[in-house]
């Protein structure tokens, strides 16, 4: 496993709160908390302030996921999933969230809102061509390889 260095920034209104973490030695993801209180309305979103700012290394991107049990238990997921934080952002790193769920949901300053995962990006380059090369799918678009009955 290797570890890259990724520089934070603890802002202001994060003083006092934890870093991303990693919760256990396999984990992917570390925990992010929120720097702030909201209450999440059914269907409402809001971009939830974490009090830090990153300067990731080129190359490389940090994705946001949103937690399973949050998921599961109320409702709450990250819309742009995963979000990412390319290298050149400098702000403050927000966790776009959304209530999913049937009833309003209350974050709390300190409580763990979403994971973030560093993953290394790889860049294309577009190469124009005249025909595409053909497979046996071809051009069958959402659902043309069956549905989840034939499966």
């Amino acid at each position: 496993m290797t570890n890259i260095p990724v520089r934070v920034k603890r802002l202001a209104h994060g003083e006092g709160l934890p870093l991303p973490a990693y919760a256990t030695d396999g984990a992917a993801g570390m925990d992010i908390v929120s720097a702030e209180d909201v209450m999440l309305a059914p269907g409402a979103r809001h971009a939830v302030a974490t009090g830090i700012g990153v300067a990731i290394p080129e190359g490389y991107e940090i994705q946001v996921r949103p937690r399973s049990g949050l998921a599961i238990k109320h409702g709450i997921s990250v819309p742009n999933t995963p979000g990412t934080v390319d290298s050149d952002y400098r702000g403050e790193v927000r966790v776009i969230l959304i209530n999913h769920g049937e009833d309003a949901f209350a974050i709390s300053r300190g409580d763990r809102i979403a994971q973030l995962v560093l993953a290394p990006v790889t860049r294309a380059t577009w190469d124009e061509v005249e025909a595409l090369d053909d497979t046996d799918r071809g051009a069958g678009g959402f659902g043309s390889t069956g549905g989840h009955a034939g499966l």
